[in-house]
């Protein structure tokens, strides 16, 4: 029964609005959906008995399909622009659609290691060469500090305190924060420092950072983030595993000891305690997973 208007719309969109062929088609089988539940389930067969409910009914239908909050604010997004589209075609009097929210997005909660897979990780690193020592105390020190992957290759000797044992890195908006950082770590750190940084820096001149390249320049996060993922895939971790996996793995792990969220949200450089919150989600989905897997009526029992 639609069919026309469709058309109509979507030559609106390629001839005026300019859009890109796949965004067309995009746009047009969102509403030829929509359309359809209108007709077919709700029995709506004029553009101007649209309302604002009947929308509120559409995007409900959508969510019990188990779309993503993503694909509904899509749909959403399409129907606002057909309802714009009608208005200014005179083939509607009012857009409903104008004070309908777009859903929230999802929080989707980050992969974390468990404390088994953590030491199977640092277990499987050695400092047999400066290459190997080099990495060997960056992973130690993400997992002992939950500091950023851009923290960790952008730290300076003179961010060192390694006689309090604490390390002072340059955070988002050039923020400084100290963390402490723990004994073995601090002994690989040193060893690193006395035996393996000289030789990567070689006769080269010193740009400062802690972590050197194989010729003695600023060693970059997307090789750290190579050398990582390679790492797990060879002990056998099969998550999808980043730098930032590991200081995901930190504050989870510390949460689940017991650490104050104010103090995590400390170390990990948060501005605010909402973003360090997340933590508590991953924590709780840890625990319910532990708790299926060992209670006699748990669901996986």
């Amino acid at each position: 029964m639609f069919d026309n208007i469709i058309l109509e719309y979507r030559s609106y969109l390629v001839s005026e609005k300019m859009r890109s062929l796949n965004t067309v088609n995009s746009y047009c089988s969102d509403i030829e959906n929509y359309l359809y539940f209108l007709e077919n389930n709700l029995h709506i067969m004029n553009l101007n008995e649209i309302n604002n409910d009947n929308i509120k009914s559409y995007l409900s239908y959508l969510k019990k399909l188990q779309y993503s909050s993503s694909s509904s604010g899509r749909s959403l997004s399409s129907i606002k622009s057909f309802h714009k589209f009608l208005v200014l075609e005179g083939k509607s009097k009012t857009n409903p659609s104008t004070n309908i929210a777009t859903p929230k997005k999802d929080k989707k909660l980050p992969d974390v290691l468990s404390v088994e897979e953590v030491m199977k990780l640092l277990d499987s690193l050695n400092n047999k060469t400066p290459i190997d020592a080099r990495n060997q105390v960056m992973v130690e020190l993400v997992y002992a500090t939950g500091l950023r992957v851009s923290e960790l290759v952008d730290l300076k000797l003179e961010n060192l305190r390694l006689t309090s044992k604490m390390i002072e890195p340059l955070g988002k908006g050039s923020k400084e924060r100290l963390i402490p950082v723990n004994d073995y770590a601090i002994k690989l750190l040193r060893e690193y420092l006395i035996n393996s940084r000289p030789i990567l820096l070689g006769s080269n001149p010193d740009p400062g950072y802690v972590f050197l390249n194989a010729v003695g320049g600023h060693y970059s996060r997307q090789s750290f983030f190579i050398f990582l993922k390679k790492q797990c895939e060879i002990v056998g971790i099969t998550k999808n595993i980043s730098p930032h996996t590991l200081r995901h793995s930190f504050a989870t792990h510390l949460l689940e000891a017991g650490t104050d969220l104010r103090i995590i949200q400390e170390l990990l450089g948060h501005e605010s305690i909402s973003t360090t919150q997340i933590y508590t989600h991953i924590s709780n989905k840890t625990i319910k997973n532990i708790y299926d897997n060992a209670h006699p009526h748990g669901g996986n029992n």
